[in-house]
């Protein structure tokens, strides 16, 4: 009987370690090292004070830290190659918008990136309305009064915008064309920085911008604010109207910024980001210091919802980008 039961007990111990063998190994949750954050634009502009509202409140949530790299130049295509080729591990996150994701590829003839090919779109993060500022010299205090100035004056009016492909500068060609008014390019090097600069001093009337560069230009009253182009009135500047209330029903636009991984990134991944995201961008404190720049903190449902959206913003920009022959600065 004594041997039975060792015999019996041998038995048992190496069908256990059978099974314990043939069990799968189970992995370290994700993440376990640093990430690194890619921001494909200078130190300063929109995508960099995003992503630095974001970086800290992620890292607590993710448990390790986010190290942010700026990797500006080529109109933000440096930084996107370098995070589409990089590892796709969860390891390496891109913070891309919709110059680099949607206006480039229609643009650019011979870009070494294919956004819908090589990202993932994990979630939305920022929307940044536009906002249509004049000189304060141009008598013009109105949408209405501008378009009608323009087309009184066809050709004596110019507008300013930070280059040739930029968002801004499709931005106003679609005005032109809902309003049937025509008025002269002048692009500028440099980002919006130098096209408000320009603005300032005269050298042009009119331009669409970022919101977060001209919102303290227009409180001190050194611009004059026409309209906004997100759908609703913004809470910084509640007395300047909407383009749909100045008359334009569809014209709604943001200069959004979104997480991206390299395609391959595994779906657990993905969804990890995703729901650090949706976190982070709940928090009040972030949601008040994006508002504070007159930006939208805003988490996408999935990363489906924000795949779509990205699909539909890449047709709808590349086209305007095709129909008013815009070319790299």
């Amino acid at each position: 009987m004594s041997s039975i039961r060792t015999l019996a007990a041998a038995v048992l111990s190496l069908a256990l370690m059978v099974v314990s063998g043939m069990a799968p190994a189970q992995t370290a949750p994700y993440p376990q090292k640093p990430v690194r954050m890619i921001i494909p634009f200078a130190p300063g502009g929109a995508s960099d004070f995003a992503g630095r509202i974001i970086s800290p409140r992620l890292s607590e949530v993710l448990g390790q830290q986010i190290v942010i790299e700026n990797r500006a130049g080529a109109s933000g295509n440096i930084g996107m190659e370098a995070a589409a080729k990089a590892s796709a591990d969860g390891y390496t996150v891109y913070l891309g918008n919709i110059g680099t994701i949607s206006i480039n590829p229609a643009v650019f003839p011979s870009l070494p990136v294919n956004p819908a090919k090589d990202f993932i779109p994990v979630s939305l993060v920022a929307e940044l309305p536009s906002i249509l500022v004049a000189h304060p010299g141009l008598s013009a205090n109105a949408v209405g009064e501008l378009v009608a100035m323009a087309k009184s004056k066809p050709g004596d009016l110019n507008f300013a915008s930070p280059g040739s492909s930029t968002l801004n500068r499709l931005e106003m060609e679609q005005f032109m064309k809902a309003a049937g008014m025509k008025m002269v390019h002048v692009p500028y090097k440099g980002g919006a920085g130098p096209a408000v600069t320009g603005l300032l001093g005269g050298e042009t009337q009119v331009m669409f911008v970022t919101l977060s560069s001209a919102i303290n230009f227009v409180k001190a009253g050194r611009l004059k604010a026409f309209a906004v182009t997100s759908p609703k009135r913004v809470e910084a500047l509640p007395q300047v109207p909407t383009m749909i209330e100045a008359g334009y029903p569809d014209f709604v636009t943001s200069s959004w910024q979104g997480v991206f991984v390299p395609t391959g990134t595994p779906r657990q991944v993905v969804a990890r980001l995703h729901e650090a995201l949706v976190k982070v961008l709940a928090i009040p404190e972030v949601r008040e210091r994006f508002a504070s720049g007159g930006v939208t903190a805003t988490a996408s449902r999935t990363p489906e919802d924000f795949a779509a959206y990205v699909s539909a913003e890449s047709e709808r920009w590349g086209k305007v980008a095709r129909e008013s022959g815009a070319t790299i600065d």
